[in-house]
């Protein structure tokens, strides 16, 4: 049984860190909308962020860590960084996580959860920035 999460409104780093807890219980779980999924704070701090760890990564000889683009793989890879990935505990819970932009063909008109905890009407601040917003600025096409 596959738990499906929607991404739509909720903040990038808490559901990274529900969705790691529940891998690592054993949970089978699928994002869809990772492209809807927000990141607090300025639009300004947030880009300038994405791009320093995007040129950290290609300064003289030396090359990575690489910053993925497209928002599933970005969203999987801040769930990675929540888990022990290097362990095998951490690669079997990295396996039972798919991250999805859209709604795939296969989850239309199933029973989506939304985690409260992780939802956007937590924030005192009203700035944030999708996923998507970002992933274009870093140079996706999705």
């Amino acid at each position: 049984m596959v738990t499906i999460i929607n991404g739509d409104g909720l903040l990038l780093g808490r559901l990274a860190s529900i969705t790691a807890q529940r891998a690592l219980a054993g949970e089978e779980i699928a994002i869809v909308n990772a492209e809807k999924a927000i990141i607090s704070g300025s639009r300004a701090r947030v880009l300038a962020n994405y791009r320093h760890k995007r040129e950290r990564g290609a300064s003289g000889d030396r090359w990575g860590p690489f910053v993925p683009r497209r928002p599933d793989h970005l969203m999987k890879r801040t769930i990675r960084g929540m888990l022990p990935y290097k362990r095998p505990r951490g690669v079997d819970a990295m396996k039972r996580i798919k991250c999805y932009v859209g709604i795939p063909v296969d989850f239309v008109g199933k029973e989506m959860e939304v985690p409260e905890e992780v939802h956007m009407n937590r924030l005192n601040n009203p700035n944030h920035v999708t996923l998507a917003a970002v992933c274009t600025f870093l140079g996706a096409k999705f």
